[in-house]
């Protein structure tokens, strides 16, 4: 019976980490569709999206079954329960990357390629980062990882402070430019609000594996 608890606790950490692999393509594909000013960058993402949703779906009902017909107890438990978190904030992480994409369309139809993006482009790679550390703290059951994608969120804050004043003075000096600067600033905030779910990601490790959700527990 335990045997069979390990395997399939073990295929939904496999999905897990698939899930979170669409995650982190999601963020750069969208990162580069906006560096590149590339449509069909950005059209792939949609799809990604799609794809992400279905997972959730899938990993939720492999979840159910678990707690349904094995009866865990503790520490299983914990790892079950966060489980079902995580995926709804990998499932945040997808649509926000699709929403970035959607933007950068619409911009692109109108005919504006954005110049000096370089921020957000890093932004988006500490983000991706912090997704990828989140998601593999949870499979290896390690906090100190979780740790780190949680200290390393200030990072993310500095980002968007830099990316929000850079903008913001865009606009200062040219008007013209202040619809397609709200874009950005959009995009800007976007990718602040993935970093925020890999930090929520992390806080579900660390209650998995000592069921407190602090990032001192011990």
């Amino acid at each position: 019976m335990r045997s069979k608890f390990d395997e399939q606790l073990a295929l939904m950490k496999n999905e897990l980490i698939q899930m979170g692999a669409l995650c982190e393509e999601a963020i750069s594909l969208a990162a580069k569709a906006l560096t590149e000013g590339d449509k069909t960058l950005a059209e792939k993402v949609g799809p990604l999206d799609g794809e992400i949703d279905q997972m959730e779906r899938d990993i939720e009902s492999l979840c159910l079954k678990l707690l349904l017909q094995q009866q865990p107890v503790a520490r299983d438990l914990r790892q079950i329960s966060a489980a079902l978190k995580i995926i709804t904030d990998m499932e945040r992480i997808g649509d926000q990357a699709s929403d970035i994409a959607e933007i950068i369309l619409a911009m692109l139809a109108e005919g504006y390629v954005p110049e000096d993006v370089g921020h957000i482009r890093e932004m988006a790679r500490e983000t991706i980062k912090m997704v990828t550390e989140s998601v593999d703290s949870y499979v290896r059951q390690d906090i100190e990882p979780a740790r780190a994608v949680i200290a390393h969120d200030d990072t993310i804050d500095r980002y968007f402070t830099q990316v929000r004043a850079v903008l913001i003075q865009k606009i200062a000096e040219s008007p013209m430019v202040g619809e397609h600067a709200l874009d950005l600033l959009m995009i800007d905030k976007y990718l602040e609000r993935i970093g925020d779910h890999a930090v929520n990601i992390a806080e579900w490790v660390i209650f998995s594996v000592t069921g407190n959700k602090n990032m001192q527990a011990h």
